[in-house]
């Protein structure tokens, strides 16, 4: 098990926090694994920085189906 810090841009990042967007697609770079932590680090794209608003979720699934080469398919569940 891993921890992995992500930046996430804030309209990603909001339906992350509100329950609505349980999945990351990601170039698959980290070899990522269920079981692993995603600390999701909200990232303004427009000021170029760090919102300090972070999510921690962990993966429960994992695919490469239907993805670009070199990309995954996460689920996630919010960790409390």
């Amino acid at each position: 098990m891993k921890t992995h810090h992500l930046k996430t841009w804030p309209v990603y990042f909001t339906e992350s926090k509100i329950g609505n967007k349980n999945f990351e697609i990601r170039k698959n770079d980290r070899d990522f694994h269920v079981g692993d932590i995603l600390i999701l680090e909200e990232y303004d794209i427009t000021s170029k920085k760090y919102t300090g608003n972070t999510l921690s979720v962990a993966v429960t699934y994992t695919t490469f189906f239907g993805c670009a080469d070199g990309y995954i398919v996460m689920g996630v569940r919010e960790r409390k």
